[in-house]
């Protein structure tokens, strides 16, 4: 059976899931492909995207007009208006999936019209990262008349079902991640985690995270610890930010405190380091936060440059769950943190041994498609 899977580079968080989904698939024998709709078809779009990350990177708190902005002009409501399209039908015709399943609030409707072909009609199904309703979660992740609606907590199907979404197409599935987030009791040797990335398992450490697009705060932010006299260890993950690894690199050659820049990491990397370490500071993503309460590593939030709409519904998760939010605007509010040894909060929301009931969902939709 053929998945289709819609995506688009705005943070990082979607391609993550994407990508997880594709392998998953694949790994049941199944044919998929991910597909990016938006970057793909139109240069306009894609400049968007490329927007998106521009204000995610420097300014956040431009988002509420951005996100006030797509949530008034639906330009991909209608089928009629979305430029490219031929580009998007002729992929689903060559590919001829059996089912397409949505990663972005904005593929949801206007791209499902366009996937409703004459004589060929594969199923439609939305995964919907957020983790909770309120302001921030976009109108364009609902559509009556899609499949079915996921989300990896009851938080997201209730928002869902506030903007129209009929229950019985609604599913609460759990996370869906990469292969090294699931199978978590047969890795537990923090020791050996330690040693592999060189760390004293005896010292703090604090992990500094970032998104796949490499935003990070991270230059000030180890000034002002190294300037503190910590006695801790510091994790920058980098991301495909290059620049920013050069320069700790650099930095770290020259700094009594041990830092330790990384690029991309594969997901078991990923998942060790968030076993290990004493805290990550880290944006209020979807991803990122979904991968903390996975593992159960202490979050504090980074909202420098202000918070944007759509990180507000994971730290609503967050403290409806765990009932105290951490966060920090600048370096400084970090060495007060860290100073006052309040205890960092996590949240953790263990997940069985693969997303099984999010594809045990999509076979059943593929294979009615398939059997038609």
């Amino acid at each position: 059976m053929k998945l289709l899977i819609l995506s688009a580079s705005t943070g990082g968080g979607h391609d993550m899931r994407a990508f997880a989904l594709k392998d998953w698939w694949m790994g049941k024998g199944f044919e998929a492909e991910v597909f990016h709709p938006l970057e793909n078809t139109f240069a306009g779009y894609r400049f968007g995207c490329q927007l998106y990350n521009l204000i995610q990177k420097n300014i956040p708190l431009l988002h509420y007009a951005y996100f006030h902005f797509l949530e008034y002009a639906s330009i991909h409501r209608n089928p009629k208006r979305i430029i490219g399209s031929q580009k998007y039908v002729q992929k689903i015709l060559s590919f001829h999936p059996d089912l397409i399943v949505s990663m972005h609030a904005h593929l949801n409707h206007g791209y499902f019209e366009l996937s409703r072909l004459p004589n060929f009609r594969p199923k439609f199904a939305v995964f919907c990262g957020e983790l909770a309703d309120g302001y921030g979660f976009s109108k364009h992740w609902v559509n009556p008349k899609n499949d079915l609606f996921v989300s990896p907590y009851m938080e997201g199907c209730v928002a869902a079902q506030r903007r129209g979404m009929p229950i019985e197409k609604t599913l609460a599935s759990g996370p869906l991640l990469r292969n090294s987030f699931y199978h978590q009791e047969e890795k537990g040797d923090q020791l050996k985690f330690s040693e592999k990335f060189g760390l004293d398992p005896t010292l703090p450490i604090y992990l500094l995270g970032t998104g796949a697009n490499g935003v990070n705060q991270h230059l000030p932010i180890i000034e002002a610890l190294r300037k503190g006299n910590f006695d801790a260890q510091i994790v920058a993950l980098c991301g495909k930010n290059q620049k920013t690894f050069e320069t700790l690199l650099k930095v770290s050659q020259a700094s009594r405190m041990k830092i330790i820049p990384l690029g991309q990491l594969d997901a078991s990397s990923m998942f060790e380091l968030l076993k290990i370490a004493d805290w990550m500071l880290a944006r209020p993503g979807a991803g990122l936060t979904t991968e903390a309460i996975v593992t159960g590593c202490p979050l504090i939030f980074d909202l420098s440059g202000g918070c944007m709409p759509q990180e507000k519904i994971n730290l609503n998760f967050w403290k409806s769950r765990q009932g105290k939010v951490i966060s920090s605007s600048s370096p400084r509010e970090i060495i007060k943190i860290i100073q006052s040894k309040e205890p960092i909060p996590s949240l953790k929301i263990p997940v069985q041994a693969s997303p099984d009931l999010l594809l045990k969902a999509l076979e059943r939709l593929a294979s009615e498609a398939h059997d038609c």
